[in-house]
């Protein structure tokens, strides 16, 4: 009977989740007489011309001249035909490429003669966004179910939360300050939320608050006992507010999920273990736990450079492909993504002892939560 109920449950989520699926698709392609811009659907295309085009750099590429037309899909013309021009390379830096079918914001360039014409401000791209979202949805609730959900729901207040804090800093508010709380309050929602609110959950809590801001302090005491010798903020240049200070925040920010997964991965590793056997030593307990973060360790280091490196990618070539020496492009590019991946790094090794000992402590049956 129980049973019988559990699957009810999920067919109810689960058609839930597909007429909301359904409901988005269908609105996402009726909403364009909600935006201030003109949308219109391009109907045909033609290739007007085709060019060479060499730097001084001797860097080659082809450039395309596109004649458009497209039917007006909102406003006071709409159902009215208008001719865009577009022109776009064969490297996609800076352009696209438009196909019949596809919807283009548009500024019309005079709406009282009886041939419209247009600008192409950009691609209307809300449709492909929404069903990347719901493919993500639908996957994360199929495999993690009610904890998928739980996820969700904490992906979407971090998110809001980060839009505050942003907010913030615009109004002036010191930008690390604001971080370094929105960080307690991220790790406790999110991790109680997801895992419910235990023992297990509590030593991911003290063990991620910990790890981070012990990796953010050594950051910090490095950073200024070197002067920030070597550290180039070119990226930053255009801020008004301390470069010094913005990093940390970005520090502080990455490396939290980071220190966040690995503090939950030992905290239940150490809890099923008791679990499974009451009876388990202490030295067999710390023997386990210390085998499970040296294994997690490698990979989520990996990650973490990955992650930072892949970023600077397009840069890299940018700069080397118009002459600049290999040298100085790394040294520019890479300086602030290699100090992200070593304090991040320095949090994943900090934070597996931690939790290790913190899940130990936390056995204790006098200690509840």
């Amino acid at each position: 009977m129980e049973k019988l109920i559990i699957h009810k449950k999920e067919l109810m989520l689960y058609t839930l989740l597909g007429l909301c699926c359904l409901f988005s698709l269908i609105f996402v392609n009726q909403n364009n007489k909600y935006y201030k811009e003109t949308i219109v659907r391009v109907t045909s295309v033609q290739l007007m011309k085709e060019e060479e085009s060499v730097d001084h750099y001797r860097n080659k590429d082809m450039i395309y001249t596109q004649l458009l037309t497209g039917k007006i899909l909102n406003g006071a013309l709409k159902g009215r035909y208008v001719e865009l021009q577009n022109e776009y390379s064969s490297s996609g830096a800076a352009d696209n490429r438009y196909k019949s079918g596809d919807n283009l914001f548009i500024s019309l360039n005079d709406n009282t003669s009886a041939k419209l014409t247009g600008t192409i401000k950009g691609l209307k791209r809300d449709r492909y966004l929404v069903i990347m979202i719901m493919l993500f949805t639908v996957f994360i609730i199929i495999v993690g179910k009610k904890k998928g959900l739980f996820s969700l729901f904490s992906l979407s207040f971090n998110i809001i939360l980060f839009s505050l804090v942003m907010d913030l800093y615009l109004k002036g508010i010191n930008l690390l300050l604001v971080c370094c709380i929105v960080v307690i309050v991220f790790t406790v929602f999110s991790l109680i939320l997801v895992s419910g609110r235990n023992k297990k959950t509590l030593t991911a809590i003290v063990s991620t608050l910990l790890g981070t801001f012990i990796t953010l302090i050594i950051a910090y005491a490095v950073m200024r006992l070197t002067n920030e010798k070597g550290v180039r903020y070119e990226e930053m240049q255009f801020l008004t507010h301390p470069p010094h200070e913005i990093f940390m925040a970005e520090i502080l920010v990455g490396c939290l999920g980071a220190v966040m997964d690995v503090s939950i991965t030992i905290s239940s590793s150490i809890h099923e273990l008791c679990e499974k056997n009451p009876n388990i030593s202490l030295k067999s307990l710390t023997d386990s736990g210390m085998e499970i973060g040296r294994d997690i360790m490698g990979t989520m280091t990996n990650v973490l450079f990955f992650a930072y490196i892949s970023g600077t990618i397009p840069m890299l070539l940018v700069y080397l492909r118009n002459g600049y020496q290999t040298g100085y492009t790394f040294t520019v590019n890479l300086s602030l993504e290699l100090i992200r991946a070593l304090t991040g790094g320095i949090g994943i090794v900090l934070t597996i002892p931690i939790s290790l000992f913190a899940s130990l402590f936390m056995q204790n049956k006098h200690i509840k939560f």
